[in-house]
């Protein structure tokens, strides 16, 4: 059930990313799934650095860190992305 969880996450994170981030992203969906997934976990990283990984209530902190680091991975993993595509269109 965690892995679970972790798509569905991910997958809300990267969106939220990919509507804040100005310009149109060209990443497929599932790609900006494992982005998200992977904000989630630096952004875990990050509040558990800063201590507020746990707090009573809900971990908005925590939330804010995931998001920042989404849009961050998302932003650069699109860059990334669209490199990595330009460089196969010119070769064919």
């Amino acid at each position: 059930m965690g892995w679970l969880w972790a798509i569905i996450v991910g997958f809300v994170l990267g969106l939220i990313a990919k509507a804040i981030l100005p310009g149109k992203q060209h990443s497929p969906l599932w790609l900006t799934t494992i982005f998200g997934m992977l904000g989630a976990i630096v952004g875990n990283a990050i509040a558990r650095a800063t201590g507020v990984d746990e707090t009573s209530g809900i971990d908005w902190s925590r939330h804010v860190f995931q998001l920042i680091a989404a849009i961050i991975i998302v932003g650069v993993g699109d860059m990334a992305y669209m490199a990595t595509l330009g460089k196969k269109k010119m070769q064919t």
